[in-house]
């Protein structure tokens, strides 16, 4: 799904598609780590999640970059469900970071460490659900 982001952006060579996806896979690894770190300690390390944000920030900004460099070029418009797009990617990027501290600083309901699985499985389906329909519904529409 990142690949279309990205290249819905204006992201559309490939050495920069295999580096936004291996900082995303390092961002996911990061988040196992975090998990697989904190199974059996009495206080939190953050080491992993700090790691996990940086590389998640650093994909989001690949992406804006990309948009913002390609808007310069002359001619060059993007429909609005680009914007739609890279806007639900945030809220939904960011989300995962949030429900990750929430539930490790058992935060209200985060306190039930299945809530926030629950959550994440949540998150999960109706992220990939909704950015999918953009996705498609944005590059099957009619010109």
């Amino acid at each position: 799904m990142i690949f279309a982001i990205a290249m819905f952006s204006g992201m559309l060579d490939i050495v920069s598609l295999m580096l936004l996806f291996t900082v995303n896979a390092l961002m996911n690894l990061f988040e196992l780590m975090m998990e697989l770190h904190n199974q059996t300690t009495e206080k939190t390390n953050w080491t992993a999640f700090i790691y996990g944000c940086i590389a998640g920030a650093v994909t989001c900004l690949a992406v804006f970059i990309y948009l913002f460099t390609s808007l310069g070029k002359a001619n060059v418009e993007f429909p609005s469900c680009v914007y739609a797009v890279l806007i639900t990617f945030l809220v939904f990027f960011n989300s995962f970071a949030i429900n990750m501290f929430l539930q490790y600083k058992k935060i209200g309901p985060w306190k039930n460490y299945l809530f926030g699985e629950t959550v994440y499985v949540l998150l999960s389906l109706v992220a990939k659900s909704v950015l999918a329909w953009q996705v498609f519904a944005g590059t099957l529409r009619p010109v």
